[in-house]
């Protein structure tokens, strides 16, 4: 038997002996009787490349850390598998004003450590993430919290700057996490240690290597555990992830594992693999530095003859979905705009932008990508892509590679036409995917449009949802249009876990991270 399950059997016996003693003496029916065993503990085992780096909401805003801090901490609202919107889950929430939203927390919310946690908590976490300004952390998601006040224990209310339908969207994230301001310093980060009120609660930590966590009875909301607690450890690569879950070290196995690791697993009769979209894409950006780039009816015919599903299948096996929108599916708003705008991969129709716009073929491209960062599909995507252009005799593509901290600032500066990049998404709105784009930030492309600068800060400041996703989907159009990028594909998440293992495609969040709750044998 595991230390852990030493302590968490400890635990479980000292928690009865509790309910034992605050019954005065009665006989508690369900206490194991003389010569019964105990219920056996329903422990996961799960194993993940993560690096698992910080456990204070207020650090570092990585993807890596958001499974356990999802599982560790509570948020006001939070999004339900095949629900789309916020539901509430320490709190019930609505905007009063187009400024003013007020969130309504439950009663009797408590912290594993006994602590009430009351509006004042609340107030708390959000002034000490913006006070700390973590370098890497989210504070700047939240630029429109003018500030938090608090009419009483169970009302918090968010005054904004300007009105902001994010909002809603933004308080569903691990760095909208509701810590206990009894336990953590208001000036720095707290290190080695959590006290959230979600499912879980941290039962011991090893930085980089190991997290244990266990069944917070006291968790009042949508996430209740169905099992007793988990270990979540960090493996070096692939193929540990195969051997642990394969040889029944594991229970769950997730992020590292490759299309053909992947693929011999799906015909192993011992495992599920999981799969389900997830938030991150890839496209195509076009430098506005590249005169060639600058002119319109040079990305749209890019963008007539790309084929998104040869792509998908030569490059990643199909372990990816073709993309028709920088918004993927699944996202408020979203429509499959360059679908529309450009139906099937067409030489004719792309020859005739071409000629209309008086530019001669072939056109040459130069087309920059990294071998590193975005993984050992990435060279045979942009291989794909040349093969596509100068089949039709109306480009002629240069590759140029570099590694990743070269290929940033190559790209900045105009040292190709086109280029490989990726995005995964900070909040699970449609936002997210828009934003990047049209305020030229963090791709730095030198794309400006009025008609796609307006058409954001209106959905942004729109109240109604289904205006909004009206507004949201004409800039998708107007992106399609205008072509600053063209999306390729949208990735996929795969976890993989025992056959006994139910529920794990509703604990999979497409911000790649996994919540465990619900997990159960």
């Amino acid at each position: 038997m595991s230390e852990w399950v030493r302590r968490m059997s400890a635990a479980v016996a000292v928690g009865a002996l509790g309910v034992s003693l605050a019954a005065c003496g009665q006989p508690d029916d369900n206490a194991p009787h003389p010569g019964e065993s105990s219920p056996k503990l329903m422990l996961l085992r799960v194993v993940t490349t993560d690096s698992m780096s910080s456990l204070d909401p207020a650090g570092p805003y990585d993807a890596d850390s958001r499974t356990v801090q999802a599982n560790l901490y509570q948020t006001l609202l939070t999004i339900l598998p095949d629900k789309p919107t916020p539901v509430p889950d320490a709190a019930d929430c609505q905007f009063d004003s187009p400024t003013t939203y007020t969130c309504s927390l439950k009663e009797h919310l408590t912290f594993p450590n006994g602590h009430d946690l009351t509006s004042s908590d609340v107030k708390f976490s959000f002034d000490r993430m913006m006070r700390l300004k973590t370098p890497g952390g989210a504070a700047h998601l939240f630029s429109s919290v003018k500030s938090v006040t608090t009419p009483d224990d169970l009302t918090a209310v968010f005054n904004l700057t300007a009105p902001d339908a994010r909002l809603p969207y933004l308080l569903t994230t691990t760095a909208a996490s509701i810590v206990d301001e009894q336990s953590y310093p208001a000036n720095q980060l707290l290190d080695g240690k959590a006290v959230g009120s979600g499912p879980y609660q941290l039962a011991a930590y090893k930085p980089g290597v190991e997290v244990t966590l266990a069944k917070f009875a006291g968790y009042k909301g949508p996430r209740a555990a169905q099992n007793d607690g988990a270990t979540i450890s960090r493996l070096k690569d692939s193929t540990a992830l195969y051997q642990a879950v394969t040889s029944g070290q594991a229970d769950v196995a997730f992020h590292g594992f490759g299309p053909s690791l992947l693929d011999k697993l799906r015909k192993s009769d011992q495992v599920q693999v999981v799969e389900t979209n997830s938030a991150e894409i890839r496209f195509f950006a076009f430098q506005m530095k590249s005169l060639l780039a600058r002119k319109p009816a040079i990305r749209q015919a890019v963008a007539q003859l790309i084929d998104r599903p040869a792509i998908a299948k030569k490059a990643y096996g199909d372990h990816v979905s073709p993309l028709y929108s920088v918004v993927p599916p699944g996202f408020g708003g979203q429509t499959d705009a360059f679908k529309t705008e450009y139906k099937q991969p067409s030489k004719t129709a792309a020859a005739a932008i071409l000629k209309a716009a008086n530019i001669a073929a072939p056109v040459p491209l130069t087309v920059g990508w990294t071998p590193t960062q975005f993984g050992t599909g990435a060279k045979a995507e942009v291989l794909e892509l040349k093969r596509q252009l100068e089949a039709s005799g109306l480009f002629r593509v240069t590759l140029r590679s570099a590694e990743w901290p070269q290929y940033q600032v190559a790209a900045k500066a105009g040292a190709y036409d086109m280029y490989q990049f990726g995005w995964i998404p900070e909040y699970p709105d449609a936002d997210d995917y828009l934003a990047p784009f049209v305020t030229d930030v963090p791709f730095q492309n030198g794309y400006r449009s009025a008609a796609a600068t307006k058409l954001l800060q209106q959905q942004r400041t729109e109240q109604n949802g289904l205006k909004r996703d009206e507004l949201i989907g004409q800039l998708q159009t107007v992106i399609a249009r205008e072509v600053p990028v063209i999306p390729s594909w949208q990735g996929r998440l795969c976890v993989v876990a025992h056959n006994d293992i139910q529920n794990v495609k509703a604990g999979v969040d497409p911000l790649s991270f996994l919540y465990l709750s619900g997990l159960r044998r």
